[in-house]
């Protein structure tokens, strides 16, 4: 009787911990479920740390090393425009795939009939926002794997060498035989059953020591193959081609599957899980099913990565749409960019920056190179930038936020925030001429491309600045090169008037106060208040009476002394 009164107990613990587990879950999947549709079409607030950023690039430059010839946003150009921002703007997605293959996405453009195939899907998303927010559940269960690299690893495995498991093999022998002898002979059986355990368990964490990171990248495979299924099922029958394809690829993985309970890594505190983390420990078990499958993973690597971008494209796609949305509530429009490669050109209708609030919209319509004048702070730098950013996203995931966009397929490049490079001993000119020079050599080869320049060689004098800014300008400014180029020297609007067109932003001064209006004007800028800007900040009356004079006689005369 007490020993039904112990099962009993036993029982009433066993079943207080699965309605805890049961509750767990169900208040876990409310929040989810709740921080999805509030997060869809709004502003992503999840904060990267440095490490995970660089594993989130990981998945591109791995692209990029196998594809050498693919064209790409280069580091420069993605630096110059804060590209990190604006890709934490698009990025509501739920799993590692999904953020390093949107990550890959943004910096390889792509030619209109692949990207109007990923806008269709996208577009679907938009409409079918519901189908779309479930979809982000099934990613969600496939997480992130932090500042692990899953694409690093997967690919390293073929350096790690097979191992046999006849040593797990004999550690679930000895258990038992140690089992046997606790219930025949105790009095020997008891410390060989304490060794067996301690073994066990101490061999288990070294031998798991040393594969720790692939097996954290195993589990997170396995996970994305479980995970394929259900997201095909839930695709749309418009999307066939995706659905058969992941189907495909899930029938050659299956010999992946078996047995995969092994390999779960599951947090829920559930008494199966931390049964089974017992388990493991004793018998080795999940370790067992890495070895064998190492093997079977590098046999099938290209189906691997293909899964992963099919994946990572339908989780894009829904991020893409997310992002829509959100700049549309927050700007009142987005579109669809229109391409036509019969001549170098680009227009735009009341184009904004993704980053900026309550942005000042700006349209243009140019045919030969841009060249903006205007004083610090009037708007040239963000111009350039919005343009940019606008070419790379109706060239990556065939977004623009403007009303219409219309334009060749550029390459894209620029020249803009630079700095001195300490680490190579290289000064500011040096960075700045290195980055000019890549320009110059793209503009070689003959397909469109468009380059923004801020300030042409800042780093050096006056006299030797125009001359040579003026001559790399009409360097690049050929039959299939558009240049937006931004400056302070007035010459350079006379000396290459027939080559670029000229526009100007300006400001007033009025009352002490500065006011810009950021709007984009046609022509050279007539105005300078770079000295009365000096006032408004609180500089003495005499300094800023003798700057006037001094650029008063120089106007005049051409000499400052």
């Amino acid at each position: 009787m007490e020993g039904y009164g112990y099962f009993i107990i036993v029982a009433i613990v066993a079943v207080f911990f699965a309605v805890q587990s049961f509750r767990s879950r169900k208040a876990e999947k409310a929040r989810l479920w709740k921080d999805i549709c509030d997060g869809f079409g709004q502003v992503p607030d999840r904060e990267y740390s440095y490490p995970e950023f660089e594993r989130i690039s990981h998945f591109h430059k791995f692209m990029m090393d196998k594809h050498p010839k693919t064209e790409r946003v280069d580091d420069i150009t993605w630096n110059d425009l804060d590209m990190d921002s604006v890709y934490l703007l698009c990025n509501n997605t739920y799993s590692s795939v999904g953020e390093e293959y949107l990550y890959h996405m943004l910096r390889t453009p792509k030619k209109e009939n692949e990207l109007k195939k990923f806008d269709k899907m996208t577009t679907w998303f938009e409409e079918h926002e519901e189908d779309a927010k479930q979809m982000q559940v099934k990613f969600s269960k496939l997480g992130r794997t932090k500042t692990i690299s899953l694409y690093d690893f997967i690919h390293r495995l073929g350096d790690l060498k097979t191992k046999s498991n006849l040593p797990h093999y004999l550690s679930i022998i000895t258990f038992f035989v140690s089992a046997g002898l606790l219930l025949t002979v105790p009095s020997i059986g008891i410390l060989a059953f304490i060794a067996v355990i301690a073994f066990n368990v101490v061999s288990y964490y070294r031998s798991k020591g040393e594969i720790e990171n692939y097996f954290i990248c195993f589990r997170y495979l396995v996970s994305i193959i479980i995970c394929s299924k259900g997201i095909s099922e839930s695709l749309d029958d418009e999307f066939k081609e995706y659905k058969n394809e992941i189907d495909e690829i899930n029938d050659s993985l299956k010999s992946l599957k078996k047995g995969l309970f092994v390999l779960s890594d599951s947090i829920d505190g559930s008494i199966v899980e931390i049964l089974m983390d017992y388990i493991r420990m004793l018998f080795h078990v999940d370790i067992i099913k890495f070895n064998s499958m190492l093997s079977k993973t590098m046999s099938h690597i290209m189906d691997v990565d293909k899964l992963y971008s099919l994946i990572g494209t339908i989780e894009s796609a829904i991020a893409v749409a997310s992002f829509r949305k959100c700049m549309t509530t927050k700007h009142g429009y987005v579109s669809r960019p229109m391409f036509d490669n019969t001549s170098i050109h680009i227009s735009f209708d009341d184009m904004y920056h993704p980053l900026i609030d309550n942005a000042v919209c700006n349209s243009i319509s140019e045919r030969k190179g841009v060249l903006l004048t205007g004083s610090n702070a009037s708007g040239k730098s963000t111009f350039l930038k919005s343009t940019a950013i606008n070419v790379i996203l109706a060239r990556t995931i065939y977004t623009t936020l403007s009303r219409t966009m219309k334009m060749c397929e550029f390459r894209i490049f620029s020249s803009m925030a630079l700095a001195d490079d300490l680490e190579n001993n290289e000064s500011y000119y040096i960075v700045e001429i290195k980055a000019l020079k890549r320009i110059v050599d793209a503009a070689a080869i003959d397909t469109p491309m468009i380059c923004f320049v801020d300030e042409v060689l800042r780093g050096t004098n006056t006299v030797e600045r125009i001359a040579a800014s003026s001559e790399i300008l009409n360097s690049i400014s050929g039959k299939n090169v558009l240049c937006f180029a931004a400056t302070h020297d007035i010459e350079l609007t006379h000396i290459l008037e027939k080559t670029y067109s000229n526009y100007h932003f300006e400001e007033n001064v009025v009352n002490d106060d500065v006011q810009f209006n950021y709007k984009l004007n046609t022509g050279r800028a007539t105005t300078r208040n770079a000295i009365k800007l000096l006032k408004v900040i609180g500089y003495k009356d005499e300094i800023i009476k003798k700057a006037t004079d001094r650029a008063g006689r120089f106007v005049d005369t051409g000499s400052w002394c």
